[in-house]
């Protein structure tokens, strides 16, 4: 399996995520299906038949999780020394130049972007049209409304 990009923040979520699936949800799902097998006849049972699937959901979120972790290259932007280009983990300031709009966002793993919170995915068309460049340069994005130009104000590492 490829590595998984993730910065300090989005791996800590995972952790907790899996750490909540572990301790909670996975014993509340077996004490539903303990609870649903008592009731007798499983075939027309269909809280049994809820409770399994949900278990089979939770371990499944279980399975990606981990993997994800076991799989992950963690990058702290704050420890990043890219003389100013945009990397993975990297927060840049951008003006979109036709309507003059600035926007700021940081590039993370798919897992944990987020648009209402300004992080996009590495793998998203202005995350890769974006990495390797400086502030100043110029920046065409192919959006699903057409080419959109950005220019590069300023890159952080926060």
């Amino acid at each position: 399996m490829a590595k998984v990009p993730l910065t300090v923040v989005g791996a800590e979520k995972l952790r907790v995520e899996l750490q909540h699936l572990k301790s909670v949800e996975r014993p509340a799902v077996i004490q539903a299906i303990a609870e649903a097998r008592a009731q007798g006849d499983l075939s027309e049972n269909a809280e049994y038949d809820a409770a399994k699937e949900k278990q089979g959901f939770i371990e499944g979120r279980i399975a990606d999780c981990e993997g994800k972790l076991s799989n992950a290259q963690i990058i702290d932007p704050t420890t990043l020394d890219a003389e100013g280009r945009i990397v993975f983990g990297a927060t840049v300031e951008l003006e979109d130049v036709n309507s003059g709009n600035t926007v700021t966002y940081q590039i993370v793993g798919d897992d944990e972007a987020d648009i209402k919170q300004g992080k996009i995915s590495v793998s998203s068309p202005i995350a890769r049209a974006l990495i390797g460049k400086y502030a100043g340069d110029s920046v065409d994005v192919q959006a699903p409304g057409g080419v959109r130009q950005y220019e590069v104000l300023d890159v952080m590492y926060k």
